[in-house]
């Protein structure tokens, strides 16, 4: 059997059994979320995925309702993220929901992190060398998130995707596995800087009411 064939049948086992041990720990983040704000617990996003199609990315509501508006990504002491989802950002528990998303078919537990429709650019400006990014199935995590994670330009994540396409194997996912988590209890690399945030946000920058909806 071929890597890319085990890799399905180890995130279908990965994520089934994590979203089974993990099902208290997602319940008591439902409800945390909900107490605290109005709108729905889990937020879904249009992600570019396997073969440059579109699917919707799920993840536990970190920031107020309609906070979008105001930008994609999460700047230092953004006001639009609430207490809760400042706790579960620090340690990836706003992450979980993705194992519907591996269960789907949808992305993968290790692999490119699946970017946005429209940022950094629109699937028709990825070049060529770009675009095999988009082979594998996009993952929770990935060899970018590891290098850097949202310090580095797009353009050097890119890169870091085109090589995990290239690199991809069971050791190498143990590898990035391995360093994910050594990540994620440092809190390093977890929010968007320069211009990576800048390019996130030019296209829906405004003020953010929908905010204000959220407070109970």
């Amino acid at each position: 059997m071929r890597y890319r064939e085990f890799k399905r049948t180890l995130d279908i086992l990965v994520s089934s059994t994590g979203l089974a041990a993990l099902s208290p720990l997602m319940l008591l983040t439902a409800i945390a979320i909900k107490v605290e704000s109005d709108g729905p617990v889990i937020f879904r996003q249009k992600r570019i995925g396997l073969s440059g199609k579109t699917f919707w990315m799920f993840k536990f509501r970190s920031m107020c309702v309609g906070a979008e508006k105001g930008g994609v990504y999460e700047k230092k002491g953004d006001s639009r993220v609430t207490a809760t989802g400042r706790i579960i950002r620090a340690v990836s528990i706003d992450e979980l929901p993705q194992f519907i998303n591996i269960l789907r078919g949808d992305m993968s537990i290790i692999g490119p992190r699946p970017v946005l429709t429209y940022h950094p650019w629109p699937l028709e400006k990825y070049t060529p060398e770009q675009m095999k990014r988009f082979s594998v199935r996009p993952g929770v995590t990935g060899w970018a998130q590891v290098n850097g994670r949202k310090e580095a330009k797009w353009e050097k994540r890119i890169e870091y995707d085109v090589e995990y396409v290239e690199r991809m194997s069971l050791e190498f996912d143990m590898r990035i596995l391995f360093m994910t988590v050594l990540r994620v209890f440092t809190a390093r690399g977890n929010l968007n800087t320069g211009e990576t945030a800048e390019g996130g946000n030019m296209s829906r920058r405004s003020s953010s009411p929908g905010c204000e909806r959220c407070k109970k």
